[in-house]
């Protein structure tokens, strides 16, 4: 592996921090949360926004917010890559059928981060968004996705001891709990997540596969508690994987008969 440029890895790091918050930065904001000189990041800044990477905020001197580019990259990006494109169509046909919310997410670190999105027409639907990035021990497609892993790959993303972030009192936070419940998920093919990152939304996952018979994203049906039982989450279990297995053909897996 060569070396990390640095001015790069900085200037990377500044346009990472509009992930966050609301997405709106000045320059003394990226000093104190990077840690870097003042005339660095005076002159990162000037850089991005001569390339359009960044442009000042309309009426705030001083405050920017990302610009044209990192849209343009994005945009081919997401062309490039037929996973995100097959997952929106099949995400619109299983919220077609249960008329509840559906996502296809991917595994990053730990993390999971929703490549599609498709809503309910009802009142109540979830508050989400593709591209948001939550820890993948408090979802139903994250535990899908760590339960897919093999062992090494688990133990370096959820070491033994790890202090595991709760998004509600249901989280799970011990990784032996974690362990054990993905020790389930691998048994039954299916995850379910019962308020553990909203206290009022439940869901259900199944596995996206490739070619090559890897996981690589997992399918979700998302419902507000006021519309879950026991009996719906075995029909939305059932459309999950029905959605999952349409996917996975679409990427070229063959199931074997």
């Amino acid at each position: 592996m060569g070396r990390l440029v640095p001015a790069v890895t900085r200037a990377l790091d500044i346009l990472e921090l509009f992930l966050d918050g609301d997405g709106t930065l000045s320059a003394p904001d990226i000093v104190r949360r990077l840690g870097l000189p003042r005339t660095t990041v005076h002159e990162l800044v000037t850089t991005l926004a001569a390339r359009k990477y960044i442009v000042q905020v309309t009426g705030q001197p001083g405050r920017y917010r990302l610009g044209v580019r990192p849209y343009q990259l994005g945009s081919r990006y997401a062309e490039d890559l037929d996973l995100a494109a097959e997952g929106r169509q099949v995400a619109r046909a299983v919220a077609e059928t249960c008329d509840e919310t559906v996502h296809v997410a991917i595994l990053e670190d730990a993390d999971v981060i929703y490549i599609a999105k498709v809503d309910s027409t009802h009142a109540v639907r979830m508050v989400s968004a593709a591209g948001r990035r939550l820890p993948a021990h408090c979802t139903s497609v994250g535990k899908m996705l760590l339960a897919s892993l093999p062992e090494h790959e688990l133990a370096d993303r959820v070491p033994d001891g790890a202090e595991l972030p709760a998004m509600t009192p249901d989280s799970i936070t011990d990784p032996a709990a974690l362990r054990a419940a993905l020790t389930e998920i691998r048994r039954r093919g299916v995850a379910v997540e019962r308020r553990e990152s909203n206290p009022d939304v439940s869901c259900v996952a199944a596995p996206v596969r490739d070619r090559t018979g890897a996981v690589v994203a997992a399918l979700s049906v998302s419902v507000p508690m006021i519309r879950w039982s026991e009996e719906r989450r075995a029909e939305l279990e059932r459309l999950a994987v029905e959605g999952a297995a349409d996917l996975s053909e679409r990427l070229g897996h063959r199931s074997a008969v």
